[in-house]
This record gives C-alpha cells, sequence and structure tokens, in this order.
C-alpha cells in the first residue's frame, strides 16, 4: 500500500533521523522525500510503502510517535514519485498553452481535495488564494500549505495573469457575422434569457436556497459561444440578484471547464473559484453591485 504523508518536524540534527528510523523498524518502506524548509520547522514530504494490513491511523500513529506534528495521510499512486521541479515545468508549459485551464491544472499539481460536506473535516482544511485579476481560485487540502507552495503557486498565478494579459487583443468576442443581430437580454422570474431575431441562445436559469444564494445553470448555443454572452448572462442574473437582496450567485462546472476563467472575467465581478475533485465552484458575492 502506497501512502503520501506530511508532517512537520523540528529544525534540529537527528529529528528526520528519528522518523526514518521508526520507519525502518515497522518495515514501513520510504520511497520518496521531499523537504520544505521553514525558519524553526521543516514539512517533510514522504511517499511510503506499508505492509498490506496497516491503515491511515497506523501510519498516523507512528509518524506521531517520531515526533511528528500537524501530520496528513493520504492514499496515493506511483505517481507520486514523479520529480517535483518536472511537474512544475510541466505545469508551466500547460498554463502557457491554455491559460484558462488553470484552476484545473494547479488543483492537480498541489493535490488539492473536495470539500468534504457532512464530513466534518471542512473546518480543518487549508486554503490558498491565487489571485488572478478579479478571479480569486481558492486550493483546499487537509495537508497544510507551506509557504514554498504558496509562493509557487503566487507566481503561477502571475505567469496566468502575464499570458492573459499578452493576449487581451486576441480575446476580444468574436464579432458577429455579416447581417446578424446583436443578442438581447430579458430577465424574467427565475431565468434571464439571451435571445438573436426571437431565437433564444443562451439563458441562465437559478434556485435559491436557504443561505441566500442562487445556484445558476448557464447555456449558451455553440454556434453563439466566445462572444461574450456567458459572461453578459451571469451579470445580469448578479443584477437581479442584487435586487432580491441575495448575497451570492454561485455556478458549479466540471473541474476540467477551461471557459470558466474567462467568464467570470468578462463579467468584471470578483468571484472565487474552490476546486473539488471532480467540480469546481464559481461562488460571486453581490452585494457590492451596485456600480456595476
Amino acid at each position: 500500500m502506497l501512502w503520501r504523508v506530511r508532517t512537520t518536524l523540528d529544525d534540529r540534527p537527528g529529528a528526520l533521523a528519528e522518523l526514518t528510523t521508526a520507519c525502518g523498524s515497522a518495515g514501513v518502506n520510504i520511497l520518496g522525500l521531499h523537504v520544505f524548509p521553514g525558519v524553526d520547522r521543516v514539512t517533510d514530504e514522504l511517499v511510503l510503502r506499508t505492509p498490506d494490513d496497516w491503515d491511515l491511523a497506523d501510519l498516523a500513529n507512528l509518524v506521531e510517535r517520531s515526533g511528528g506534528t500537524r501530520v496528513s495521510v493520504l492514499p496515493c499512486t506511483e505517481a507520486a514519485l514523479a520529480d517535483q521541479p518536472t511537474r512544475y515545468v510541466l505545469a508551466a508549459r500547460t498554463i502557457l498553452a491554455e491559460p484558462a485551464g488553470f484552476p484545473d491544472v494547479v488543483a492537480h499539481l498541489f493535490d488539492a481535495e473536495a470539500d468534504p460536506s457532512g464530513s466534518g473535516l471542512g473546518p480543518l482544511m487549508d486554503a490558498m488564494d491565487l489571485e488572478i485579476g478579479d478571479v480569486v481560485v481558492q486550493l483546499r487540502r487537509t495537508a497544510p500549505f507551506t509557504a514554498a507552495e504558496h509562493a509557487r503557486g503566487t507566481a503561477l498565478a502571475e505567469l496566468v495573469a502575464d499570458v492573459l494579459a499578452a493576449a487581451a487583443p486576441a480575446a476580444v468576442p468574436e464579432p458577429l457575422p455579416a447581417g446578424d443581430q446583436a443578442p438581447v437580454y430579458d430577465v424574467r422570474e427565475g431565468e434571464v434569457r439571451a435571445a438573436v431575431g426571437g431565437t433564444v441562445v443562451g439563458s441562465a436559469t437559478w434556485r435559491a436556497d436557504d443561505e441566500r444564494a442562487w445556484h445558476v445553470e448557464l447555456a449558451v448555443d455553440p454556434a453563439w459561444r466566445r462572444r461574450g454572452i456567458g459572461s453578459k448572462l451571469l451579470l445580469e442574473t448578479a443584477r437581479a440578484a442584487r435586487s432580491y437582496d441575495v448575497d451570492d450567485i454561485v455556478v458549479r462546472t466540471a473541474a476540467d471547464n477551461p471557459a470558466v476563467l474567462p467568464l467570470i472575467l468578462g463579467t468584471g465581478l470578483r468571484g472565487r473559484i474552490r476546486m473539488g475533485d471532480d467540480e469546481l465552484t464559481v461562488r460571486i458575492p453581490v452585494r457590492r453591485l451596485a456600480s456595476v
């Protein structure tokens, strides 16, 4: 059984040796080690192979008895043995090629985990916020983020911002074909529609929850995408929510959806993207929408 273990050790000679000795005595094999230095304490990430009858609690107890604190243990595969610098270089290359896919790329890079609603682990999860313009991409996981990871994440977010800024002229919505009309937006009860010549080409519908939020579903006809219609629908939905004294609008989509970042940036609203295993959640507060 393979496990990815993170623990914080005192920054003193022999601290790591105590852990490695305990692992050897227990028949636990250390296959990988990555060190995140700190001022007076060090965070170590280890990939360990344990006997088949070991479980998460057994391994956590072993690490804690060896002086480790803030212990995080998760099952993993051999992919965890990949060279860390190589992973970051590949992530940067992917971001350069497709900056809109940043939320999904960075979530996989930092092993972000789904927010386990109802499990009780939510308050224990650490968060890292990465800002790109008015969009905040938030990563959450049970293992604390180190100072080095915060610095790396910030550098990657700055890379995305630079790439998007350089490509800004090409990011202008595609012009309408000759003879086509501009979409007309109609706000109705529970829906915003975008129509061209009486034909609906996009819509935003929503349902309210008990926490003063609207959960929104967006749809744009494929022939009318890349013209800013999705962003406009979301903006009109936010305005409608503000008029109903709603606090937030929430959009959920697949974790690897590359359209989300341009969609939120196109509204001019400040949104927060939170990553999960298979989906991402965008939450946009609408309380300060009066000037938009």
